[in-house]
C-alpha cells in the first residue's frame, strides 16, 4: 500500500523508550515525520503550542493513561486521528477507546505493517471527509475545483493553523503570493502585517540592511536608524518570495532569525527578538541550487518540511474554463465594462492554448481582451497574438468549435448558422485523450490532472472504445 506523506508531524505517545524510537523510526521509514513523548502530560503540553496530523498512544503510561488521554482530547473538541496500542488488550478495553472517539485500536506485539496500514487509513479518512464535507472553488480569491486544487487548498488551510516555516513551490505565474496571502489570512496572525519582498530585486549590497535594518552610522548614508522587514512583520508573516535568489551569506543569516527568533540590525550590538512567520516561495529546483553550492541545504531542510507546491495551469484540467469565466467578470467589472458575449473563435483560442507563463499569463490575455473588447463582446482579434496562433489543440481538433456566432460568458449559445455541436461525450472523449497524450499516457497522472479517480478514468477509456 503506497503511504501518503502527511504535511504535519504524528505523535507518538509511549513511555518505553525502544519501542518509541522503534515506532518512530517504521513511520520515519514509511515517508512520515514523527514527535515522540513518554507521557499523556507531555503530550498535552506539546499539543498546547504544535499541531499535529494524529496521535498514536500506548494505553498503560506513566501518570495519565493513554484511554484518559483520548478522552480528554475528544472532550476538549480535538479532531486528531487518535491510535490507541496496548500489550493488555481485550475486547472490553477496545469498544471503550472506539467509543470515546478512537479512530483504531491495536494489540501489542507489535506488527509493524499493520501500523503502518493503520495510519494511513486514518490520515486517508479524514482527508476523504474533508473533501465530501467541503467543495471549495475559491480559495480566499484563489480559483480552482480540480482535485489538485482542492488538495492544495486543503493542506494549505491545515499547514496555516501551525506556525512552523512554509515553502511554496511553482512555475513563474502560478500565484505563489496569492497562496502566501492566503495562508497569512486562515493563520491566528491575520489581523497582523503581511510583509511581501521580492528576493531578486534588492541590490545584493542593501539585502542584509532591508531585512534586519540598521543603526544610525552604520554605513555611509546611514543617517537614521530603520526597521528591517522582520521588525516591520513583527507579530505577522513575511513572505519571501524568489529566496533562490537570495546571497548564500545572507542565507546564514536568515537561517539564524528562524532558529534564534532574533535579528541583529546591522551595526547593531545586540539581538533583538522577533515573532514573524516565514513564507518563502521560489520557481527554482533548490535541491538542483544546493548541488550547485548556490543555496544552504540547512536553510532548504528547515524550509522544506511543510512545502506546497502550486500546479501549472495545464495540469490543472477544467479549472481553466472557470477562470476564464471568473477572469472576465473581474477585469470587466474593473473597467467598469459589460461582457455579455465571447465569440466562440476566442473562447477556442483561450480553452487550448499552453499558457507557458500559467495564471498570470491567463490573467494578461483577459485583461488586455476586455480592455480592446467593444459593444460587450470578447472577440478572437482582441487576444495576443501567440493566443490566436494557437487556436486549435495539438491534434488540430478544437475543443469548442471556432464557428461565426456568439457564445455568452456563462455558456454556448449556437449562432443562427446551422452547425454540428459536437456531443458533451465527444467533447470529455477528445480532452481525455488531450491529457492521455500530454502525460505520455499515464492514466494514474491523467486521472490526476482530470480530476477524477483512476477507476472512473478506466471506465470511461472502455466506454469510448465500445
Amino acid at each position: 500500500m503506497t503511504q501518503q506523506d502527511p504535511l504535519l508531524p504524528l505523535l507518538v505517545v509511549e513511555d518505553d523508550a525502544a519501542i518509541r524510537e522503534l515506532l518512530e523510526e517504521e513511520l520515519q521509514d514509511a515517508g512520515y515525520t514523527t514527535l515522540g513523548v513518554p507521557s499523556a502530560e507531555e503530550a498535552i503540553a506539546l499539543l498546547s503550542h504544535t499541531t499535529v496530523s494524529l496521535v498514536i498512544t500506548d494505553v498503560r503510561l506513566p501518570g495519565m493513561t493513554g484511554i484518559q488521554l483520548l478522552q480528554q482530547l475528544r472532550q476538549a473538541g480535538s479532531e486528531l486521528g487518535i491510535i490507541v496500542i496496548t500489550a493488555f488488550g481485550t475486547i472490553d478495553q477496545a469498544v471503550e477507546a472506539l467509543k470515546l472517539g478512537a479512530d483504531d485500536f491495536l494489540t501489542k506485539p507489535l506488527d509493524l505493517d499493520a501500523i503502518r496500514d493503520a495510519v494511513f487509513r486514518v490520515l486517508e479518512r479524514q482527508r476523504l471527509a474533508v473533501f465530501h464535507d467541503t467543495d471549495i472553488s475559491h480559495f480566499h480569491g484563489i480559483v480552482g475545483k480540480s482535485q489538485v486544487m482542492q488538495t492544495l487548498f486543503h493542506d494549505a488551510s491545515r499547514l496555516a493553523k501551525s506556525d512552523a516555516p512554509i515553502l511554496i513551490l511553482g512555475e513563474s505565474g502560478t500565484g505563489k503570493e496569492l497562496l502566501a496571502r492566503a495562508i497569512h489570512q486562515e493563520s491566528p496572525r491575520n489581523d497582523q502585517p503581511f510583509v511581501p519582498i521580492n528576493c531578486a530585486s534588492i541590490p545584493a549590497d542593501l539585502m542584509e540592511s532591508e531585512f534586519f535594518g540598521h543603526v544610525k552610522g552604520a554605513f555611509t548614508g546611514a543617517n537614521d536608524a530603520r526597521k528591517g522587514l522582520f521588525q516591520s512583520a513583527q507579530g505577522g508573516s513575511l513572505f519571501l518570495d524568489e529566496i533562490g535568489e537570495m546571497p548564500i551569506n545572507l542565507q546564514a543569516k536568515l537561517l539564524r532569525a528562524l532558529q534564534e527568533r532574533t535579528v541583529r540590525p546591522v551595526g547593531g550590538e545586540r539581538e533583538e527578538p522577533v515573532d514573524v512567520r516565514i513564507i518563502a516561495a521560489t520557481h527554482r529546483n533548490l535541491e538542483k541550487e544546493i548541488e550547485q553550492e548556490n543555496f544552504r541545504s540547512d536553510l532548504f531542510y528547515r524550509l522544506e518540511t511543510f512545502s506546497l507546491r502550486i500546479p501549472p495551469l495545464r495540469e490543472r484540467g477544467t479549472d481553466i474554463e472557470h477562470l476564464v469565466f471568473a477572469l472576465i467578470d473581474k477585469h470587466s467589472e474593473a473597467q467598469g465594462k459589460q461582457i455579455e458575449q465571447i465569440e466562440p473563435e476566442a473562447l477556442n483560442n483561450l480553452l487550448n492554448y499552453a499558457y507557458p507563463g500559467n495564471v498570470r499569463e491567463l490573467e494578461n490575455a483577459i485583461m488586455r481582451a476586455v480592455t480592446l473588447s467593444e459593444d460587450g463582446s470578447l472577440s478572437h482579434k482582441d487576444l495576443p497574438e501567440r493566443l490566436r496562433e494557437q487556436s486549435t489543440v495539438e491534434s488540430g481538433t478544437p475543443l469548442v468549435p471556432a464557428v461565426s456566432g456568439e457564445v455568452l460568458a456563462g455558456s454556448q449559445v449556437p449562432s443562427p448558422t446551422p452547425i454540428r455541436w459536437p456531443s458533451l461525450e465527444e467533447v470529455e472523449k477528445r480532452y481525455i485523450n488531450k491529457v492521455l497524450e500530454a502525460t505520455g499516457g499515464n492514466k494514474r497522472r491523467t486521472a490526476e490532472v482530470l480530476g477524477i479517480a483512476r477507476r472512473t478514468l478506466y471506465r470511461r477509456l472502455e466506454d469510448s472504445e465500445e
